[in-house]
């Protein structure tokens, strides 16, 4: 009995140790080393994660930190393709964390998957200066930012999150420049 007991207590202690864990501080903007870090499109070139949020400067994005290998990430994607049906005019920014040298599975998930919009890989380890930044512990990871390029919703692991999909709302009855 004191052996199950204890398998348990280290089972659930293991479970509470990977958990997804909403960060403490909401951070509103991005700081410099974040927005220096390079990333690729599809094409092979490689900019920086501030260069390609000045692409769509003036416009709502949804960014989504994701991976081809993410069982949760793959299970997000019908509600995901929702949202985009409902809000057709937000630009959809996704960053790959598909490891480093795994750019085939990165292209090949976009296409198994049919995930429309902009495509960005890190081409580097899970952690990085954007992913310390946010604080990222979970994918997928869903990030709002408004017209002005601030963060107007910080942490979603869902891509109907209800905050997200209000913040969503409200953004879009702002003018875009």
């Amino acid at each position: 009995m004191k052996k199950l007991f204890f398998t348990f207590l280290f089972a659930s202690s293991i479970t509470v140790l990977w958990a997804q864990e909403a960060p403490e501080e909401i951070k509103t903007e991005f700081d410099e080393a974040s927005l220096n870090q390079t990333i690729q499109d599809l094409e092979g070139n490689t900019l920086t994660v501030g260069e390609v949020f000045k692409k769509y400067e003036g416009k709502m994005i949804l960014l989504d930190l994701w991976a081809s290998w993410c069982p949760d990430c793959i299970k997000g994607l019908p509600k995901l393709k929702e949202v985009q049906k409902q809000f057709p005019d937000v630009v959809y920014l996704f960053f790959s964390l598909d490891r480093t040298g795994k750019e085939d599975a990165w292209k090949k998930g976009i296409k198994k998957y049919d995930i429309q919009g902009e495509h960005y890989w890190f081409n580097s380890d899970w952690k990085n200066d954007f992913t310390n930044y946010i604080g990222l512990n979970w994918i997928p990871r869903y990030i709002l930012i408004d017209q002005a390029g601030k963060i107007a919703h910080y942490y979603a692991i869902h891509a109907d999150d209800p905050v997200m999909l209000e913040a969503i709302m409200e953004l879009s009855l702002v003018p875009e420049n």
